[in-house]
């Protein structure tokens, strides 16, 4: 679970207020078994989804790969535009995403990303598929499922 701010657009290019959520995350991971008669370690996802919601925890979730949501970074600020609306953050407080929106379905795309990494780190491959499920308000879900091979 992580909480953190965020806007999106939506029908077009409304952008919806400032708003937060209390993002609940879920993975699922598929593949063979290995010589232990586990595909992973729980513990291992576990810790490693865990680092990644804190990286987003209390921070203003912001993209950086938006058609009309501007972000530019400065020393201690950045600087959000959307038409005529503008927004100034402390940087500490923001975390710039790789993404053409905040939404719960590019958050799942983004932590599945950032899960595959870290599980290909420390276990020298790639799950056969992975399932990375963002909840932002009780019941509204998510899912982001990446297939790479059989499982």
């Amino acid at each position: 679970m992580f909480s953190a701010a965020h806007f999106i657009t939506y029908g077009g290019d409304v952008c919806e207020p400032l708003h937060g959520h209390n993002y609940h995350v879920e993975a699922e991971v598929h593949g063979p078994l290995d010589e232990n008669h586990y595909v992973v370690d729980f513990i291992v996802v576990r810790d490693a989804l865990q680092e990644i919601v804190d990286r987003l925890d209390h921070h203003m979730l912001l993209p950086t790969q938006h058609k009309t949501i501007h972000v530019v970074e400065h020393d201690e600020a950045v600087e959000v535009t959307h038409g005529r609306r503008r927004w100034v953050f402390p940087r500490e407080d923001c975390v710039l995403l790789p993404v053409a929106n905040t939404t719960a379905e590019r958050l799942a795309q983004y932590i599945a990303g950032e899960l595959t990494q870290t599980l290909e780190k420390v276990s020298g491959q790639r799950p056969a598929r992975l399932c990375v499920a963002v909840d932002e308000c009780d019941g509204q879900w998510a899912v982001c499922d990446q297939h790479w091979g059989p499982g």
